[in-house]
């Protein structure tokens, strides 16, 4: 765990406030790559996870990019409302679940919103690699398009394309024309809201899984999941032998937490892997946006999965 001071806060457009945080004795941060995330515990006891949004070379200060989102969980709130410059926060050290590939063919870039924090460190990189690339920006307005200066050379040269669209992506970017023909070597990434992911994920997926890269950012995705039963449902604990009672309003990390169990966890919506656990048997419904087929077969995020049959039996 790092300890770093806000040295500033910025405003970068309507809603959204960047934070550049550094070592308080001025010593380099750990090194990261493009797409790392830092996980901030923020007032109130939360922890989000937000995307470091600077060049990776970059080593005496992180920048992160925080939208005010009404009617959330409460983490951006308490971002802008109660961290300020000269306190001190406590964050992890950079990881990263959406890095770029190795290869250096053509990279498309696809951010909508607040999903731009990083990918603009994604675009620094590559230029700096001089490989090519496109960057295409949803947002709903000129007015909430942050770090649009970032962009004022790009958007000249033509590698970056700014799209509003008030408010509703079917009237922007067309994600259908512009990723009908996949040219080999060409890499995708993206990164926004559900409403956007979804379209993005539906125009690409006729391309090759293992070039198409992406993470949720922002709100939620809408992901259906069976009502829980209105008695709830039993998880027992392995190690210690603990049957617990999973409640309709709660999750399970929320249970285990209740019975005393210490699980680490960050975005607490199936977005990162930090809550990761091995279950023995029963079957649990999988919501989450990180595991792949066959690591469901042995793990869960117990953040957001249901329990399809129980009892389910955690190693914990």
């Amino acid at each position: 765990m790092l300890t770093l001071r806000v040295r500033s806060t910025t405003f970068e457009a309507e809603g959204i406030l960047s934070f550049e945080l550094v070592d308080p004795a001025g010593a380099e941060l750990p090194a990261f790559e493009p797409g790392a995330h830092i996980d901030v515990h923020v007032p109130g006891g939360l922890t989000r996870r937000y995307s470091l949004c600077d060049p990776p070379w970059q080593r005496y200060h992180y920048r992160i990019a925080v939208l005010d989102v009404p009617g959330g969980r409460g983490g951006s709130r308490a971002m802008h409302e109660h961290v300020h410059a000269g306190d001190l926060i406590e964050v992890s050290e950079p990881r990263n679940f959406f890095p770029l590939a190795s290869e250096s063919g053509h990279a498309v870039l696809l951010a909508g919103g607040i999903g731009i924090t990083p990918i603009l460190a994604m675009m620094e990189q590559l230029k700096r690699l001089d490989h090519s690339f496109e960057l295409h920006y949803c947002t709903q307005t000129p007015e909430r398009t942050a770090f649009a200066g970032r962009m004022g050379q790009d958007t000249a040269a033509g590698r970056a394309h700014l799209h509003h669209d008030g408010g509703d992506w079917r009237k922007g970017l067309d994600m259908a024309s512009l990723l009908r023909e996949y040219r080999p070597g060409t890499h995708l990434y993206f990164c926004g809201p559900a409403g956007f992911m979804k379209a993005v994920k539906d125009a690409s997926g006729h391309w090759p899984p293992d070039t198409v890269h992406f993470e949720y950012f922002g709100a939620d995705p809408d992901v259906p999941t069976r009502a829980m039963p209105a008695s709830g449902c039993d998880v027992v604990l392995k190690r210690s032998g603990n049957t617990i009672h999973v409640d309709p309003s709660q999750s399970i990390l929320q249970a285990v937490r209740d019975a005393g169990v210490a699980c680490e966890s960050s975005c607490e919506a199936g977005m990162c892997g930090t809550c990761k656990v091995r279950y023995l048997s029963g079957s649990p419904e999988h919501t989450d946006f990180v595991l792949s087929d066959e690591e469901r077969r042995e793990f869960v995020l117990i953040c957001c999965a249901r329990v399809a049959e129980g009892p389910l039996v955690l190693d914990l």
